[in-house]
């Protein structure tokens, strides 16, 4: 038997990306969201078709968060139009990865979508 250590902040990640994912399969071939996580930095993610080779999928990051040990906070962050990383204001920090979601969430500031989620 594996014994498997559960990553709260993962299993918090997970859950929320799932939530966000459409129900519909063939909707998912055309756009879906996903997630990278490596122990202290999460991208988040759409998943579409290239225009130009709908055959090949890329990734479109729209949030990240990431853990400084030394400060033992996350830090969230938005991208620019610049395709620059730039740390959320006014809430830049949390010692817990769930108050990062919960902002990205509310959006209030429509850094991370185009269309809020429901």
């Amino acid at each position: 038997m594996t014994n498997k250590t559960i990553d709260i902040n993962e299993a918090t990640i997970k859950n929320y990306v799932e939530s966000l994912r459409p129900e519909n399969p063939e909707i998912r071939a055309q756009v879906d969201v996903g997630y990278s996580y490596d122990g202290k930095v999460v991208f988040l993610f759409e998943i579409r078709p290239e225009w130009d080779n709908p055959k090949k999928k890329e990734q479109i990051e729209f949030a990240k968060i990431r853990y400084y040990k030394s400060k033992k906070k996350w830090f969230l962050y938005w991208m620019r139009g610049n395709g620059k990383w730039h740390t959320y204001q006014p809430f830049p920090e949390s010692t817990h990865v769930g108050e990062c979601i919960q902002i990205i969430k509310k959006d209030e500031h429509g850094c991370f979508f185009w269309v809020k989620p429901k």
